[in-house]
């Protein structure tokens, strides 16, 4: 699997250092960052996931107690804790409100929120922190997956409806993006959410590959438009590339699309992501090796990265 940083090495480096209590590399690579949101909340959701992140962001904010992006990390770190059980929900949320207030511009610390709501909160809050963010980022990446893999969890049904808030909200969210916004894509991460959840629930089959919806007419264009994007704009520049690579990928593969699954597991190289290959409940690393070898077999090229 690949690690939680992706290819982002800078910030391998600054989760390491981060690790052993050097927060000023930290410091360094935020700043760095600027105001690319997606950037800048990929990193910091990542470093908030370091062992010891919130100790060492807390010892950062005592340094420089205005710093807003030791308060927006020390908010993140916190959010996991509470997820984790380590930490009170209400003690997360305030931290995330503490950061927006330093930071009243940076959609971060509303990611905070949404992640915590997600998981601890109600649809309101969950609602209320999303809006936020895209106040401050209309097109904010990993803001938008956490909705549609949440609204992917409303009333399960015995069919994979396609006025499902799911569908309907990754619809609405890819035809209203920029041309070139990787968006495009969160049609095909609504499918696979759903399937998550209907697996789940013991309404669809265990095995994705069994699972007919794949191949309706709708799942069809869905992911016809998708390709279409990928291979005009390919999204090379985005941080969470290869989250929508592998999504894109998954969808390809059980369609039985093998020349693009193929070309799109070149493009992922030897390492996945854990969803969508891990749904439901599978050991995600066997799921996509078996699709790779099988696509890259089904296409003619070499099994090898």
């Amino acid at each position: 699997m690949l690690p939680p940083a992706l290819d982002d090495t800078q910030l391998a480096i600054a989760a390491d250092a981060l690790a052993l209590g050097q927060w000023v590399r930290v410091r360094t690579l935020l700043a760095e960052t600027g105001e690319d949101w997606d950037l800048r909340g990929h990193r910091l959701t990542v470093l908030a996931t370091c062992p010891g992140s919130a100790a060492w962001a807390g010892d950062w904010q005592l340094a420089e107690p205005d710093n807003g992006d030791a308060a927006t990390l020390l908010a993140l770190a916190t959010v996991h804790l509470a997820l984790r059980g380590e930490s009170d929900a209400r003690a997360a949320a305030d931290a995330c409100a503490a950061a927006a207030r330093l930071l009243p511009d940076d959609p971060t610390p509303w990611l905070g929120a949404l992640i915590l709501a997600r998981r601890t909160g109600t649809p309101h809050q969950r609602a209320h922190a999303f809006h936020q963010v895209r106040a401050r980022h209309r097109d904010h990446h990993h803001a938008h997956h956490l909705m549609t893999a949440a609204l992917a969890e409303q009333g399960p049904a015995a069919t994979d409806d396609p006025r499902h808030p799911a569908h309907a909200f990754a619809a609405r969210a890819a035809a209203r993006a920029p041309a070139d916004s990787p968006l495009a894509l969160l049609p095909v991460v609504a499918h696979a959410e759903r399937y998550r959840v209907l697996a789940a629930e013991g309404l669809a089959p265990p095995d994705p590959a069994d699972w007919a919806h794949w191949s309706t007419r709708r799942a069809r264009q869905v992911l016809q438009a998708a390709v279409d994007w990928w291979l005009e704009w390919e999204g090379e520049e985005h941080p969470r590339r290869k989250i929508d690579l592998n999504f894109l990928a998954h969808a390809a593969f059980h369609q039985g699309r093998m020349a693009e699954a193929a070309a799109l597991f070149q493009r992922i190289g030897p390492h996945p992501t854990r969803a969508p290959w891990s749904y439901p409940g599978r050991d995600g690393t066997d799921a996509f090796r078996a699709a790779r070898a099988l696509a890259l077999r089904g296409a003619g090229e070499p099994a090898s990265p």
